[in-house]
């Protein structure tokens, strides 16, 4: 028999190391994810393969006896259950059910209206990231016992680890033990479990029912990557050609019954899944009579009492089903040799899979298996995992948005009858649609049953720490046109409101005390040819010393917090960028993977409140580091300080938040954890939104930010043609090979040097604002970012130039000359340059040269 990880082990030159049970256990695949371009693909899992329901849950079963014979009777009674969405969901039900007598809670990717979280973590390399757990019972996770962590696979470890660290830092325990089907550590990750027991002082053990290794050559992403484009090419031509064929012949139905791997069976795979024709018949659907308030799993906590009653209806459930299954030309009872597949959906794992055991223990021949969220590609290739595919669209609402769904090896598998398993919440217009996962299931098998859970309605109830429900952070392409990992906007999309106000309108009313800055945008200064390439050639000219500024602020936080990951937290959106390029860093240099997120911040407004509520809900406070562009006079650093202060003093939420700001230039010598003190052109100040990933600045008002919501941005997705977000951050990380050496010398001296701040450039700007007849240091903003602030979107009055700054300053002196803006060049700067807004604007008020100030 092939072994299906053969077809990309020939390919790709990936090698599977183990026991002879691991080829049996595992086969290979491609996916289409930039993180990680091969998948172990399970055959006793239940996910991609479809199996035999008493192989997979036999699996987890054993794997829980196995734990149960670890802890001893009485520490498995105290024990937690946890499983991880999606793909894990029934495995860990399975091992709760082994254990026999704790309870069992899966993480979930679907917000529930009122239901705290009780923590989330971040899975780096899925498809999908967030991951939230939502018990009905607040108290379920705060137990002293041990906790059992349940993946089908344990490769790097991060994902588990991420989990221990989030729920440890809320309610620590003595004793940890992950659980999963096959153990893929590489040599370099087998003492990682063992130094992270060490560092939170308490026990971790590793149960799996198989270990060894996956080796990977150099350059396996971009080959892998390379490989899926050329056969989803091939097979976006088959698809094509099967429609064809299919509308030509109207046999699709026909098709779909032969052997599996087939071309007739591809073809017809293809013509679903396009939407060609077929004369199947129309789905059943089947009443159930699922046990009133018995959840439909894990998703807010499954209890043994739970399963008992789950135990006692599984005869009554299978035998409804098997009725539903019968056509009505076959005697009534008769099953033999018919092959019925039972299909889960997504996270809905567990409730399929134990019907399916029970009609299995009715004499069905069975196989299961789940819907995904995972794009894998097929190839029709008996050494390969995965031979054929369905697409279909979302059919449950999902908070990510719609998109694309996969049913793998149903297709041309010979099913004569298939039973569709959703819950309530799923079974939605888009699930009956022509090209829903029904019509794309009748196109194939000749009997096609639905049968639907009710969605559990768990009992609201107060968390520990907070019940506001608070929504996960936006990301791209959705909201920015920042790769989804890059950064997680803790912001509400507001894309659709119109807060743009012309410039002078926005002055006079700031200036008036009419309105706050932070209630409106100003309109996106569209930059001409000529100040384009300016942006291009101070990027090309300061790419390095920008790096250079990356590498030695990212270093000094690492030095700073060792043996911890710092969750990067920048205050959008000048911050973004630089978070953004510390992530990088951390990453080249040492193969970190660190959260970051942007959160808003208002000066005399503070810091977005419920956006720290979410992040202590999902990191230790005392991991977040604050990141910003640059310091001016030391406001915001300021404004940091007291927010925090107040929040920790005012809210019942959690403490241990560090207002200590990390940047990327401290002109101003504001803060003690800096890239340099240099005031120099940083690039990504010279533009708006079009450098910042399409983000407009933060927004204030209470008529769109209520008490438990985020602070409001707007996408501006119509100006993706001027984008140069994605090439000011490639421009600057592919400079960072060329500085690590001039970083590490950096690094060095500046943890041996006093970098107490001086607040040197505040006095600077009481001294200017006193000099000029300002009297108001809110006008006076120096530095280079924040002089091209005031070009962009506030009123100017005069520039003040350092003498000898010419080199920083060639697109500020472009914009005051297409501003009308008169440039002083003065001694004695702590600056490169200071921008002074117009004092007491009013849209009467006249320049320095006696004319009206306009923008243009």
């Amino acid at each position: 028999m092939v072994w299906t990880g053969t077809w990309v082990a020939e390919r790709l030159g990936v090698e599977l190391i183990g026991g002879e049970e691991l080829p049996a256990l595992l086969g290979l695949a491609l996916r289409r994810n930039p993180k990680r371009a091969h998948l172990l693909v399970s055959s006793v899992l239940g996910k991609h393969v479809p199996q035999r329901p008493s192989v997979v849950y036999g699996s987890g079963l054993d794997l829980g006896r196995r734990v149960r014979a670890l802890l001893g009777d009485e520490e498995a009674a105290r024990s937690v259950v946890l499983g991880y969405a999606e793909t894990a969901t029934a495995l860990g039900h399975a091992v709760a059910d082994g254990l026999g007598l704790a309870p069992y809670l899966h993480s979930t990717r679907r917000p529930v209206a009122g239901v705290a979280r009780a923590g989330g973590f971040e899975e780096a390399h899925s498809h999908a990231t967030s991951h939230l757990l939502l018990p009905e019972d607040p108290k379920l996770l705060a137990g002293a016992g041990p906790l059992v962590l349940v993946d089908d696979e344990f490769s790097t470890g991060n994902t588990v680890l991420n989990t221990i660290r989030d729920l440890h830092a809320r309610y620590p325990r003595e004793r940890y033990v992950v659980v999963a089907l096959v153990d893929m550590r590489s040599a370099a990750d087998l003492g990682r479990l063992d130094a992270f027991a060490a560092e939170i002082g308490a026990r971790v053990d590793l149960l799996a029912a198989a270990a060894g290794t996956v080796r990977l050559p150099e350059g396996v992403l971009e080959k892998g990557q390379a490989l899926v484009a050329e056969h989803e090419k091939a097979y976006e031509n088959a698809y094509e050609k099967a429609y064809e064929e299919g509308e030509k012949a109207g046999k699709a139905h026909r098709a779909a019954q032969e052997p599996h791997g087939t071309a007739t069976g591809i073809a017809t795979a293809a013509a679903a899944t396009v939407g060609g024709p077929a004369d199947a018949h129309a789905p059943v659907r089947v009443a159930l009579g699922w046990p009133e308030g018995l959840p439909d799993g894990g998703r807010h906590g499954f209890t043994p009492e739970h399963r008992e009653r789950l135990e006692a209806a599984l005869p009554a459930l299978a035998a409804r089903l098997g009725q539903a299954l019968e056509t009505p030309q076959a005697p009534a009872g008769t099953h033999s040799g018919r092959r019925v597949l039972v299909l889960g959906f997504e996270e809905l794992m567990y409730a399929p899979l134990r019907l399916g055991t029970a009609l299995e223990d009715a004499g069905h021949d069975v196989r299961y298996s789940t819907t995904t969220r995972s794009p894998v590609l097929a190839v029709d290739d008996p050494g390969y995992a995965i031979r054929t595919r369905l697409v279909f669209p979302a059919h449950d609402d999902p908070a990510d948005g719609p998109g694309e769904r996969y049913a793998y090896n149903v297709a041309g598998a010979g099913f004569d009858a298939a039973v569709l398993v959703v819950d309530s919440a799923a079974d939605t217009p888009e699930l009956h649609a022509p090209d829903g996962l029904l019509a794309q299931l009748a196109a194939h098998i000749p009997r096609v049953v639905l049968a639907v859970v009710p969605s559990y309605t768990p009992t609201v109830s107060e968390a520990p720490e907070r019940s506001s429900m608070l929504p996960e952070p936006l990301r791209g392409p959705a909201f920015s046109s920042y790769a989804p990992e890059e950064v997680g906007w803790l912001l509400q999309d507001l894309s659709d409101v119109e807060l743009e106000a012309p410039t002078e309108e926005r002055e006079e009313a700031i200036q008036s005390g009419g309105a706050h800055y932070a209630e409106s945008l100003p309109v996106e200064y569209q930059p001409s040819a000529r100040y384009q390439e300016l942006f291009h050639s101070a990027l090309e000219s300061s790419a390095a010393r920008i790096a250079r500024a990356v590498g030695t602020v990212t270093e000094t936080v690492l030095s700073e917090r060792p043996g911890r990951g710092p969750v990067l937290v920048s205050l959008a959106r000048a911050g973004t960028p630089v978070g953004v390029l510390m992530r990088r860093w951390a990453k080249a240099r040492h193969g970190l993977d660190l959260p970051h997120y942007a959160v808003s911040i208002v000066r005399g407004r503070g810091i977005d409140a419920n956006a720290l509520r979410w992040l202590a809900a999902h990191h230790d406070p005392a991991d977040v580091v604050f990141v910003d562009g640059w310091t001016g006079k030391g406001a915001i650093t300021r404004e940091l300080a007291e927010a925090v202060k107040e929040f920790e003093a005012t809210t019942d939420g959690p403490s241990g938040f560090d207002p200590e700001i990390a940047v990327l230039a401290d002109p101003g010598s504001c803060v003690r954890t800096y890239g340099t003190r240099e005031d120099f052109l940083i690039p990504s100040a010279c533009l708006n939104s079009t450098v910042s990933g399409l983000i407009s600045r933060t927004v204030l008002r209470s008529d769109l930010v209520g008490p438990n919501d985020f602070h409001g941005a707007k996408f501006y997705r119509e100006l993706a043609g001027s984008d140069v977000s994605g090439a000011f951050l490639d421009a600057v990380a592919a400079c960072f090979d060329e500085v690590v050496d001039a970083v590490d010398m950096d690094v060095k001296e500046l943890l041996a040097a006093d970098r107490t701040p001086t607040w040197e450039g505040w006095a600077a700007v009481e001294r200017i604002s006193e000099e000029y007849g300002i009297h108001d240091v809110n006008l006076v903003k120096p530095g280079v970012g924040e002089t091209t602030r005031v070009l962009l979107r506030r009123v100017p009055w005069k520039i003040l130039a350092k003498r000898g700054a010419d080199a920083d300053l060639a697109h500020v002196r472009l914009l005051a000359e297409q501003r009308g803006v008169p440039v002083e060049v003065v001694d004695e700067l702590p600056y490169s340059c200071v921008g002074l807004i117009h004092p007491q604007y009013t849209r009467g008020a006249t320049g320095a040269d006696g004319k009206a100030v306009v923008s243009q």
